[in-house]
C-alpha cells in the first residue's frame, strides 16, 4: 500500500520563505517615514510660532515631503503586480486594514504637502528664470515680468491669491491636520509591517513606534543638511541626539522581548545574535547608522566642529539600511511547524 504524503512548505515565494517584497518595498517605507517626520517638525515649529526662528524646517524641507511621497508611491508600484487595479485600494474603507488606512491618508497628505510648499513659494524662491524647463506651466499660475524674463511670484488667478491668503491665515490649523496626517503615515510604516501576524519578526507592537521614530530622525537629518543657520543645525541635531536614544532602546527592548518570549520569537532574535543578519544590524545600521552619528552630534554640541553633511548622510543611509533588513529578514524568518 503507497501512502502519499503532500506538505504545504514548498510553495514558492510563500513558504518556507517568504519572497514578495524587495527593494522597492523598502525604499517605499523609508520615503514615507522620511516625508512623514519632516511633515512632522514643520507642523510642530508653525504650531509654536517659532518658523522664523527655523525657517529651513517649515519652509524649505517640506519640498521634499511631496516628491518622497510621489517617488515612494512610484516604488510600490512597481512592486504591485497588478498596477491596473491599483486604484481599487480607494474604492473602500476598512478601518480593520493598515493599507486601507495608509492608501487613504497618503491619498490626503500628497497634495496637501503641495499646498504648503505653495504657502512659501515667494520665501523660497522670489525669483525664477523663466527660461527653465517649467517656464511653461509657470507661466500659466505665475504674473509674468517680461522686463528681465524673471518670474514675478503674484499668483496670476484671484482665486489662488485668496485661496494663498486662506492657508496663511490659518496656517497654524493646517499645521494641525498635517501633524497628525504626518503621524499617521510614520506609524503606518511600521505597522504595514506588524500586521502580517504570520512573520515573527514583524509581529511586534514596537515596530509602529520604532518606524516612527526612526522617520522622526531622517527628517531630522534632512533639516539639518538644508539648513545653513548654525542654531538651527544646533536645535535638531540636539532633537535627533534624543531621537537615537529612544531608537536604540526601542531596539533593544524588542530584542529583550523576543529573546525572553515563546520559541519563536528566540529563534527569530537568534537571527540578530549570531545569525546571518548579525553583522549588518550591528555593525552597518546600529554602529554606523547611529552610534556614530550619536558621537559626532555629542561632540558638536560641546563644541568641537563636525561636518554636518557626513552625520546627515549616515543616518539617511542607516534609515533606508534597517528598512531593507526589516523587510527581507522578516520574509526570511518563519514560524517553526
Amino acid at each position: 500500500m503507497e501512502e502519499i504524503i503532500t506538505s504545504g512548505r514548498n510553495i514558492p515565494h510563500i513558504d518556507p520563505i517568504l519572497d514578495i517584497w524587495g527593494l522597492p518595498i523598502s525604499l517605499y517605507l523609508f520615503l514615507g517615514g522620511l516625508a512623514a517626520g519632516i511633515t512632522i517638525f514643520a507642523s510642530v515649529v508653525t504650531i509654536l510660532k517659532r518658523e522664523q526662528q527655523y525657517s529651513t524646517a517649515v519652509k524649505i524641507a517640506p519640498i521634499i515631503t511631496p516628491i518622497a511621497l510621489a517617488v515612494g508611491l512610484f516604488f510600490l508600484l512597481i512592486d504591485l503586480h497588478h498596477i491596473l487595479y491599483a486604484w481599487q485600494l480607494f474604492t473602500t474603507i476598512r478601518l480593520e486594514s493598515p493599507m486601507s488606512w495608509g492608501a487613504w491618508t497618503l491619498l490626503v497628505i500628497t497634495p496637501l504637502s503641495i499646498v504648503w510648499v505653495a504657502m512659501y513659494l515667494k520665501d523660497i524662491l522670489p525669483t525664477f528664470d523663466f527660461s527653465g524647463c517649467c517656464s511653461g506651466i509657470l507661466k500659466l499660475l505665475f504674473v509674468e515680468n517680461n522686463s528681465d524674463e524673471k518670474l514675478n511670484w503674484e499668483w496670476k488667478y484671484s482665486f489662488l491669491v485668496d485661496f494663498e491668503k486662506f492657508m496663511l491665515d490659518n496656517k497654524r490649523v493646517f499645521a494641525w491636520i498635517m501633524l497628525v496626517l504626518g503621524i499617521v503615515v510614520g506609524v503606518y510604516t511600521g505597522i504595514l509591517l506588524s500586521a502580517f501576524n504570520a512573520r515573527p519578526l514583524w509581529n511586534t507592537e514596537i515596530l509602529g513606534p520604532l518606524f516612527l521614530v526612526s522617520g522622526l530622525s531622517t527628517g531630522a537629518a534632512a533639516i539639518m543638511w538644508l539648513s545653513n543657520d548654525h542654531n538651527e543645525i544646533k536645535m535638531f541635531s540636539k532633537i535627533d541626539l534624543f531621537l537615537i536614544l529612544i531608537e536604540l532602546f526601542l531596539i533593544v527592548h524588542m530584542m529583550m522581548g523576543f529573546v525572553a518570549g515563546p520559541e519563536i520569537k528566540a529563534y527569530a532574535a537568534g537571527f540578530f545574535l549570531g545569525g546571518e543578519f548579525t553583522a549588518v544590524f550591528w555593525v552597518l545600521f546600529v554602529g554606523l547608522g547611529l552610534v556614530i552619528p550619536l558621537l559626532l552630534e555629542t561632540m558638536e554640541l560641546i563644541g568641537r566642529k563636525i561636518p554636518i553633511g557626513i552625520v546627515a548622510f549616515l543616518i539617511l543611509a542607516g534609515g533606508l539600511l534597517f528598512r531593507i533588513i526589516m523587510v527581507d529578514a522578516g520574509q526570511v524568518i518563519r514560524y517553526l511547524y
